[in-house]
C-alpha cells in the first residue's frame, strides 16, 4: 500500500503519541520493585506488569483512532484490520534488561503498509532518547542519524543481545566464525543497539530468535541511516528470525555470504 507524504507525517505523529502513553504506563515500573513471570520456551522469557499496561495503552489508542487498522504486539493477540495497514508493537524490548535495571530497552512501534514496515519508533523514555524512522531518513531527538562507513569485517564493532539466542549448533558456529574476524565483540543491548549502528557507533549487527515485533520498527531508523537489515540470506529481515544489520552496504554483503549457508 503506497502511502503519500501526509499521510505518513500523520501516522509517524500518531506513533509517537503512542510512544509518549507506553512511557507513561512504563513509567513507575522501572527500577521499582517488581514481580517478574517466565513465559516459558527455551530460554527464560520474562514479562511484567509494565509490558502489558505498555501495550494496553497503545492498543486501545490505536482501536479508538483507527479501528480499522491491524495490531500485532508480543503481549495480545493479534488483530487483523479491514486495512492493510497493521501497527506491530513490542512495549518493552529489552525485558531482561530492564528488570535488572539498565536503561537497554526501548518501546518499539512500526507501521506496516501491507507490505514492509515504513515507519519505526524506538522510544528509551528513561534516557530521553526518541529514535525515528522512515522512507525520507532516521533522527534521534529530531537529530539526524547516519551509518559509518565499515567495509571491513577486521575494522568492525560487532554486537549481537546474546549467543544464547542462536538455536541450532550451525547457527552458533556461523556467527562464531564471523565474531572471531570482528574488531570488537560486545554482548547485551537489545534494540539498543540497532540504534547504534544507526548513529553510526555500531557496524554490524548478528542476531537470530527473533519475532517480527523485534524488528520491524528498527528496519525504517536502520534504513533510514543508510544501512540495510536483512534475514541471513539476504531476503526481508520483517519476519524476524534470523537477521543481519550493518552500517556499510558493502560489509552486509560480505556478511549474507557468510552466513547465509546457516539460515
Amino acid at each position: 500500500m503506497s502511502l503519500s507524504a501526509a499521510q505518513l507525517a500523520e501516522y509517524q505523529a500518531f506513533a509517537e503519541q503512542l510512544a509518549d502513553a507506553a512511557a507513561a504506563a512504563i513509567a513507575p515500573y522501572f527500577r521499582a520493585e517488581l514481580a517478574v513471570d517466565d513465559k516459558g520456551g527455551r530460554l527464560f522469557d520474562p514479562v511484567t506488569v509494565a509490558d502489558k499496561a505498555a501495550e494496553r495503552a497503545m492498543r486501545e489508542l490505536i482501536l479508538a483512532r483507527y479501528p480499522e487498522h491491524g495490531i500485532l504486539g508480543e503481549e495480545e493477540d493479534a488483530v487483523t484490520g479491514s486495512s492493510p495497514l497493521t501497527w506491530v508493537l513490542d512495549p518493552i524490548d529489552g525485558t531482561r534488561a530492564f528488570i535488572t535495571g539498565l536503561p537497554l530497552w526501548g518501546t518499539l512501534i512500526a507501521l506496516n503498509d501491507g507490505e514492509r514496515p515504513v515507519l519505526g519508533v524506538m522510544n528509551q523514555p528513561f534516557t530521553g532518547e526518541r529514535y525515528t524512522g522512515s522512507p525520507a531518513g532516521a533522527w534521534r531527538n529530531g537529530t539526524p542519524l547516519r551509518t559509518r562507513a565499515c567495509k571491513s569485517l577486521s575494522s568492525a564493532r560487532l554486537m549481537c543481545t546474546t549467543p544464547d539466542m542462536f538455536d541450532s549448533a550451525a547457527r552458533r558456529a556461523a556467527f562464531e566464525a564471523v565474531a572471531a574476524d570482528a574488531q570488537l565483540l560486545r554482548f547485551g543491548g537489545d534494540c539498543y543497539a540497532y540504534c547504534m549502528l544507526a548513529s553510526g557507533f555500531v557496524d554490524a549487527i548478528v542476531e537470530a530468535s527473533l519475532q517480527p515485533y523485534d524488528v520491524q520498527a528498527l528496519m525504517p531508523i536502520v534504513e533510514g541511516a543508510g544501512g540495510v537489515m536483512t534475514a541471513w540470506d539476504g531476503s526481508t529481515a520483517q519476519h524476524g528470525g534470523a537477521v543481519i544489520a550493518c552500517g556499510d552496504p558493502e560489509l552486509h554483503a560480505q556478511l549474507v555470504e557468510r552466513l547465509r549457508h546457516a539460515m
